[in-house]
C-alpha cells in the first residue's frame, strides 16, 4: 500500500461475523463481503475508517468451461451441480489435495489444460459529501495451464497443480516472493492502488 495507508484487518476493527457468500459470480461474492462489513461499520458508528475492500478468487479451467469458478474452495463438493456432502469433517488440507483430485480427474481426458486464476476486489470508500459512498472493483488474473499431476510443496489450494505463463513449475514449486509478485492477488492489489 502506499505511504499513509494503514490496512486494517476484521479482527482489527472488531468484526467477527461469518459471511455467507452467496453470489454466483467472484464479482458478487467480493461485493457480499465488502457490502456486509460496510453496512456493520455504519451500524458501530466507526467513522474514523476511510473505507474497506474485499476481494474473492477462483480458477477458471479452459476446458470446464470457467469450472470451478466462484466455486473454487469447495468444488470437490459438487457433482453435476449438486452439493455433495462427506462422511465428516475434512481438514483444510483435505479439502485442498480433494479440489486438486477433482481438477485433475475432470481433465484426464483433456487435451486443453488452459486455465486461470482472478481475483476480484471490490472497494467502498466512504464519503462526506453528497453520497455516503463510493463503490469500485477491480481484478488481476494471472494465466496458466494445468499440470498432469501434483509438483511442489509450497504454496495452497490448488498451487502444485497450475503452472502460470511463462514458467515451467508450478506455483507450489516457486518461492513465496516470486509467487507473490505475478499471482492474481499481486495484480488486483496493484490495480487497487491505482484507484486510491
Amino acid at each position: 500500500m502506499p505511504e499513509g495507508i494503514e490496512v486494517l484487518s476484521m479482527n482489527d476493527i472488531g468484526f467477527d461475523q461469518e459471511i455467507e457468500e452467496t453470489g454466483t459470480t467472484l464479482e458478487e461474492n467480493s461485493r457480499i463481503k465488502a457490502a456486509t462489513v460496510f453496512h456493520w461499520i455504519l451500524d458501530n458508528g466507526q467513522w474514523t475508517i476511510d473505507g474497506i475492500f474485499a476481494d474473492d478468487t477462483g480458477l477458471e479451467i479452459d476446458a470446464l468451461d470457467g469450472k470451478p469458478g466462484v466455486y473454487t474452495a469447495r468444488w470437490y463438493h459438487m457433482d453435476n451441480g449438486q452439493w455433495t456432502m462427506d462422511n465428516g469433517q475434512l481438514s483444510e488440507r483435505e479439502i485442498f489435495a480433494a479440489n486438486r483430485k477433482k481438477a485433475l480427474t475432470e481433465l484426464a481426458d483433456k487435451e486443453d489444460r488452459g486455465a486461470q486464476f482472478r481475483t476480484v476486489i471490490t472497494l467502498i470508500k466512504f464519503s462526506a459529501i453528497s453520497n455516503p459512498y463510493s463503490e469500485d472493483q477491480v481484478s488481476g488474473v494471472v494465466r496458466g495451464r494445468i499440470a498432469t499431476e501434483e509438483y511442489g510443496e509450497g504454496g495452497f489450494g490448488y498451487d502444485p497443480i497450475f503452472i502460470p505463463e511463462g514458467y515451467d513449475k508450478t506455483f507450489g514449486e516457486l518461492p513465496a516472493e516470486l509467487k507473490n509478485t505475478i499471482s492474481h492477488r499481486a495484480r488486483a492489489l496493484h490495480a487497487l492502488v491505482n484507484i486510491l
